[in-house]
């Protein structure tokens, strides 16, 4: 596995919000002009993880060290 970038999921659930963090590819992460592109489109993002796109409030890409 090459460079990995940690991602940022926020959700709201009920008047309340909750944090979800996912890993991808750096080099995976540089083909999609969005994120949200990745998150919806990519086959590996999306057979590693469920991500709820009508609850989803952000996605950030964290720097190292976040």
């Amino acid at each position: 596995m090459g460079d990995i970038a940690k991602v940022r999921l926020v959700f709201a659930d009920s008047g309340s919000f909750h944090t979800e963090f996912i890993e991808v590819e750096r080099t995976t992460l540089e083909q999609y002009d969005r994120l949200i592109d990745l998150l919806r489109e990519d086959p590996v993002v999306t057979r590693n993880n469920y991500v709820d796109l009508k609850r989803l409030v952000t996605a950030t890409v964290l720097e190292a060290g976040e």
